[in-house]
C-alpha cells in the first residue's frame, strides 16, 4: 500500500495537523518546564490561620497578581491545603528573590490619612488603574511615582474628608501597623539638619500617626528608672496596644517586662526609626517617608480639591536616598516603583502571611533532571515496541507504535508545557501513560490480527476494540480526578494532569491512528 493513501483519512490530517500547530506554537512561545527542569526558588508561605476555598482562591489570585505586575514571568502560586502556599518563581537573582518575599510579605493594606481622618483606602481604588512613571532625575535626586484611580464611591468620601483641609499633608500608608505603640530614644529626635527641637520632631511624628482610635503613640524615652516607669504604666493603662516598635539601644529591663505583658517587641535600627521630612515653608515641616509604619508619601492638598470637588487621579511619590550614587538612586527608585504597583495591583491579601526559608533548584541539577527523564521516557516508549514486537512477530508494528506513542507524548509535552509547567510529577505521568498505552495497542492489535481476515468490516472490528479502549480511558480520568482537584497533594497534581490528558488524547487522536493504520495493512 503506498504511503499517500494514508492521508486521505481525515483522521491522518487533523493529527498531522495537530502536530504541526503545535510545533509553531512550541518554536514561538517555548516549552515552559519547572524548576526541577529550569533551576528556579520555591517560596513556602504559612498563613496565619485557615482558610475555606473562596478566600485560598482570592489569596491565590492577589498573589499572582502581584508578583506578575512585579515583572516575573511563569510564575505558579500553588495552594496546598487549607492553611499554605508556594509561589513558585524561575531562575533569578537574589535580589530579585528578595522583592518578591517582601511583596509577598505586605498585607496589602492601603491607607490615606487627612488630619487624623481616613480619606482614602484600597477598596476605593480601580482595578487595572495603578501605573508607574519613570524615574526621573533632577538637582542630583531621583524621585519616582505611582498613579491610580479611584472609584466614584471613594471619591465622594475623600472630597468630605479633605474639606477645608488646603495646604495639609494626606499620609499615604501601605500596611500601616495596628495596635502598636513606637518608643523611639530622644538622642533620635534632634533633628539639627532643619533646626527641629526634640518637641517639635515628636510633635511633627505624632501628627502623622495620628488616626482616632487607631492612633499610634509615639513615645520617647532614656534609659532611667523615671522613663522606664513611665513605658510600663502607659502599656498597663492601654492594653489594647499588643506590639512596640522600639530603639535598639532600650534597656533591656524594659523589654523583658513588656513581655512578661505579652507585648511584642521588634527592636529595630536608628535608620528605621528615624524618618524623613519634608520642609513645606519656614514654619510648616511634615513627616515625608516612614518605611518603619509603612508612609509612602506625604503630598500636600492643594486648595482646589479642598472645596468639595477633588478628583479621581492620585498619585503616591517618593524619592531616592541622596547619599547613594547616581545609578543606585535609579535602581532604588525602579524597585520602589514596582513594588508599591505591584502591591496595589494586587489587592489587600485576605489573611496575613508568613514567608518561609525559599529552597533553590540550581539550572545545573534541572538540566540533569531533564536529561534523566528524557532517558526515562525514551526507554518506557522502546519497551512497549519491543513487547508488542515479541508478542505479534510483526517487524511493521514498530512504526505505527513509534510514531503514534512519541507523538503522544509530543502532544502532551507541547499542551502541558504551553499552558503551565512540565515538572517532575508531569513527567512521571506522561511515562505512565506510555505504559497504559500498552492496554489500548494489544486490544487494536489483537482484534485486528484475530479477525481482521474474516467477513467482519475493519471500521466494526475497530468499533469493538474502542468500546473497550474507551471503557479503560474513561476509569483511568475518574481515577485521576480526585488527585486534579487537589490542594492538599499539590506536589501530585501534575502526574493527574499527564495522565488525564494523556487518557483523552489516546482515545481522541493517537489511538485511532494506530488503529487506522493497522487495520489498513492487516485488516484487508
Amino acid at each position: 500500500m503506498k504511503a499517500l493513501e494514508y492521508f486521505k483519512d481525515r483522521r491522518i490530517i487533523i493529527f498531522v495537523l495537530i502536530l504541526l500547530a503545535l510545533l509553531v506554537l512550541d518554536i514561538y512561545y517555548g516549552i515552559h518546564f519547572g524548576i526541577e527542569f529550569s533551576g528556579g526558588t520555591q517560596i513556602p508561605i504559612t498563613l496565619e490561620h485557615s482558610v475555606n476555598t473562596t478566600v485560598m482562591t482570592s489569596l491565590i489570585s492577589n498573589l499572582q497578581q502581584r508578583v506578575s505586575t512585579f515583572g516575573l514571568k511563569q510564575v505558579t502560586v500553588e495552594g496546598i491545603g487549607n492553611s499554605e502556599v508556594y509561589v513558585i518563581i524561575p531562575s533569578v537573582s537574589q535580589s530579585d528573590v528578595n522583592q518578591t518575599i517582601g511583596i509577598i510579605d505586605s498585607q496589602g493594606n492601603f491607607l490615606g490619612v487627612v488630619n487624623g481622618v481616613e480619606a482614602l483606602n484600597g477598596t476605593g481604588i480601580l482595578k487595572g488603574s495603578v501605573g508607574s512613571v519613570t524615574p526621573q532625575q533632577s538637582n542630583n535626586t531621583v524621585s519616582w511615582a505611582v498613579t491610580f484611580f479611584i472609584t466614584q464611591t471613594a471619591v465622594q468620601k475623600f472630597s468630605k474628608a479633605v474639606f477645608g483641609q488646603s495646604n495639609q499633608p494626606l499620609y499615604m500608608f501601605l500596611d500601616r501597623p495596628t495596635d502598636s505603640v513606637i518608643l523611639i530614644n530622644q538622642s533620635l529626635l534632634a533633628n539639627t539638619s532643619l533646626g527641629l527641637s526634640p518637641t517639635q520632631t515628636l510633635q511633627i511624628m505624632q501628627n502623622a500617626l495620628n488616626l482616632k482610635t487607631q492612633t499610634i503613640p509615639v513615645i520617647s524615652f532614656s534609659n532611667n528608672n523615671a522613663s522606664m516607669t513611665k513605658i510600663i504604666d502607659y502599656f498597663k493603662a492601654n492594653k489594647k496596644y499588643t506590639t512596640t516598635f522600639a530603639s535598639y539601644n532600650i534597656n533591656p529591663v524594659i523589654i523583658s517586662d513588656l513581655r512578661s505583658m505579652n507585648i511584642t517587641v521588634k527592636l529595630e535600627s536608628n535608620a528605621n526609626m528615624t524618618p524623613t521630612y519634608t520642609e513645606i515653608n519656614s514654619s510648616t515641616v511634615v513627616l515625608n517617608n516612614w518605611n518603619l509604619v509603612g508612609l509612602l508619601s506625604s503630598p500636600i492638598l492643594n486648595p482646589a480639591i479642598t472645596n468639595g470637588s477633588a478628583g479621581d487621579n492620585y498619585e503616591i511619590t517618593g524619592i531616592s536616598p541622596a547619599t547613594e550614587s547616581p545609578s543606585a538612586q535609579f535602581t532604588y527608585a525602579t524597585n520602589e516603583e514596582k513594588t508599591i504597583t505591584s502591591i496595589l495591583n494586587g489587592g489587600a491579601l485576605p489573611v496575613a502571611v508568613l514567608p518561609g526559608v525559599p529552597t533553590t533548584v540550581p539550572p545545573t541539577l534541572g538540566k540533569q533532571a531533564l536529561y534523566v527523564s528524557a532517558i526515562a521516557g525514551i526507554l518506557a516508549v522502546l519497551g512497549v515496541s519491543i513487547f508488542i514486537t515479541i508478542r505479534y512477530k510483526k517487524l511493521f508494528l514498530i512504526l505505527p507504535i513509534l510514531l503514534t506513542t512519541f507523538a503522544e507524548l509530543f502532544i502532551i509535552v507541547s499542551i502541558i508545557g504551553l499552558v503551565g509547567t512540565i515538572d517532575l510529577a508531569a513527567v512521571a505521568g506522561m511515562i505512565g501513560v506510555v505504559g497504559t498505552g500498552v492496554d489500548a495497542q494489544i486490544i487494536i492489535t489483537d482484534e485486528i490480527l484475530t479477525h481482521g481476515s474474516e467477513q467482519n468490516s475493519s471500521h466494526g472490528i475497530l468499533s469493538k476494540a474502542f468500546y473497550i479502549v474507551w471503557a479503560d480511558a474513561i476509569l483511568l480520568v475518574i481515577a485521576m480526578l480526585p488527585l486534579f482537584f487537589s490542594t492538599s497533594l499539590v506536589d501530585v497534581i501534575g502526574f493527574s494532569e499527564a495522565t488525564i490528558i494523556g487518557a483523552m488524547l489516546g482515545v481522541l487522536v493517537t489511538r485511532p491512528v494506530y488503529g487506522l493504520l493497522i487495520s489498513k495493512h492487516f485488516g484487508d
